[in-house]
């Protein structure tokens, strides 16, 4: 025990020390005439990456020790202790989009808030987090990181706190002509990883277990008033998420609609079109985190563990749809290949930029209140915590998992938010209609060529979405067939059976191809004007037709 806490205090100072640099750019800025402090990204990119790269290289050195004392499983378990299967793939590679995500968005010509843009920084020490919490669950209780109510809650946390910086940022960067400095800000999150870092020392010491609430289960039922409960016919499984686990799950999931909401509306702060792809970007991301909380509501059973691997496969994606939106942002605002020279400060390119990072914002009437927006939304999670934590208890369904209830919930309900964006974006140019073309057999590939290159890139993205469906599913179908997750990485035999299952799949969905045709067309509007800008090829392509 005590070699455990030596080793997870000593990748937590690591992390806190490779940190530091990512945090003190903030002092590092310009100022413009808005009053905001504009983040120089040449700073972000040398600091920043490279002592993250240093942070992960270390870090991934004290895990493979560690793990390589620890019993080989038979099944793999989720999030941080995954190996070289599917959601590990997925989670390793995601990280160089969102690093590239990072220093496009801190270009200082695209106004981005000091608070906001720390808010995303700040999300690389929630995944950091998750490399000692994901060790101590294995080494310590032999459980996955999203069994250890009182780890995970604790890592969850951190992604919250993230989300709170990310609505404050751009919330008060958009209706207020003096936003807050970031100093307090920083330093309370800063605090707060701090403390997890604290208890990831110290908790297993302290008599915590595998299954210790988060917060010591405050606001939880006991189990003879939960019994009471005149529609629960079920007891609760051991690994079920505490009342302060399912909240900090709610209200990241709750802050960050409220974010990309905010990231849409900056649009018409900065006048720049191109911050509603930034929301489009973010919705994979927001699909990620359905994932997440789907698994937790099934009480993470091995059966549904696809939905881990969907989750890391909507997180690589989100990174990467994140990254494009944000170099669209900062080419639109002049970032150019100078920005990557230091020593060009007189460039003609870099003083442009300079003036576009001082043109005053188009600050909006607030439309509420911080402390009431903090209400709806500390109301709103209490609300789906008891609703969804004590509520399951009286169905069947959570008890039973269903393969195909998951995927309705993981993909119905970013499926919703999608569509109220299309919809929004419908608004804003004055068109009508939306999905009514969907499942129109007589829609052809002809159609979608009309749209010219934009209709060629929005049917390539509606299939790329169901090959980030169709792997996870696979695998859950080799896993249902042999009892164990495939190894693409090591295995030639299941890297087959994964592409045969999927070439099935592939052959099963042609019986879909009116749906997926109509996705092409619904998306190809958005991608002529957030990927493409009105191509002109596009536009005489439509005309001539």
């Amino acid at each position: 025990m005590a070699s455990l806490r030596l080793v997870t205090l000593a990748s937590v100072s690591v992390l806190c020390g490779a940190f530091v640099p990512l945090s003190s750019t903030v002092n590092q800025a310009r100022v413009g005439s808005n009053g905001l402090r504009m983040i120089d990204p040449m700073v972000v990119d040398t600091e920043v990456i490279s002592s993250f790269s240093q942070v992960m290289q270390q870090s991934s050195a004290q895990m493979g020790e560690l793990m390589s004392s620890v019993e080989s499983s038979t099944s793999s378990l989720a999030f941080s202790d995954q190996g070289q299967n599917l959601a590990g793939i997925f989670f390793q590679a995601s990280l160089l989009p969102y690093l590239l995500f990072l220093y496009f968005l801190s270009f200082r010509a695209n106004r981005i808030n000091n608070i906001g843009n720390f808010g995303f920084q700040f999300i690389l020490l929630f995944v950091v987090s998750t490399i000692p919490s994901g060790i101590i669950s294995r080494l310590t209780y032999g459980c996955s990181l999203a069994d250890v109510d009182w780890l995970h809650g604790g890592a969850e946390f951190l992604l919250t706190v993230a989300n709170v910086l990310i609505v404050l940022g751009f919330k008060e960067a958009s209706t207020n002509p003096q936003p807050p400095e970031i100093g307090s800000k920083r330093n309370l999150a800063l605090g707060a990883f701090g403390l997890f870092a604290a208890a990831c020392a110290a908790g297993p010491s302290l008599g915590f277990e595998a299954h210790s609430p988060f917060l010591l289960g405050v606001g939880d039922l006991s189990a003879d008033a939960t019994a009471a409960l005149p529609w629960v016919t079920h007891a609760e499984p051991v690994n079920a998420l505490s009342v302060p686990t399912w909240a900090i799950h709610f209200s990241s999931v709750i802050e960050y609609l409220i974010a990309m909401n905010l990231v849409w509306k900056y649009a018409e702060v900065t006048d720049n079109e191109k911050w509603k792809g930034l929301t489009w970007g973010m919705l994979p991301l927001h699909a990620s985190g359905i994932c997440a909380c789907t698994y937790h509501f099934f009480y993470n059973p091995s059966s549904l563990q696809f939905l881990v691997a969907m989750q890391a496969g909507f997180t690589l994606l989100g990174n990467l749809t994140c990254a494009i939106a944000a170099f669209r942002i900062a080419l639109s605002n002049g970032w150019g290949v100078q920005e990557l020279n230091p020593f060009s400060n007189d460039d003609p390119g870099k003083l442009a930029a300079d003036g576009a990072a001082a043109v005053p914002l188009n600050l909006r009437e607030a439309e509420e209140s911080n402390f009431l927006l903090a209400a709806k939304v500390v109301g709103l999670t209490v609300f789906f915590s008891y609703l969804v934590k004590y509520g399951e208890l009286g169905l069947d369904l959570p008890f039973e998992p269903n393969a195909f209830a998951a995927l309705a919930i993981t993909l119905g309900i970013p499926a919703i938010t999608g569509f109220q964006y299309y919809q929004k974006s419908n608004a804003s140019e004055g068109e009508g209609g939306g999905f009514n073309f969907m499942g129109d057999k007589s829609l052809s590939m002809d159609d979608v060529k009309k749209y010219g290159v934009a209709g060629t890139v929005a049917y390539v993205l509606t299939e790329l979405a169901f090959w980030v469906v169709a792997f996870p599913v696979a695998a859950t179908a080799l896993y249902k067939s042999t009892g164990h997750w495939p190894d693409v990485v090591n295995e030639a035999g299941d890297r087959a059976a994964v592409l045969g299952f999927i070439f099935a799949g592939a052959n099963i969905a042609r019986a879909f191809v009116p749906l997926r045709l109509g996705a092409a067309l619904a998306l190809a509007p958005w991608v002529d004007e957030n990927l493409l800008k009105g191509d002109k090829s596009t536009e005489d392509t439509q005309t001539s037709s």
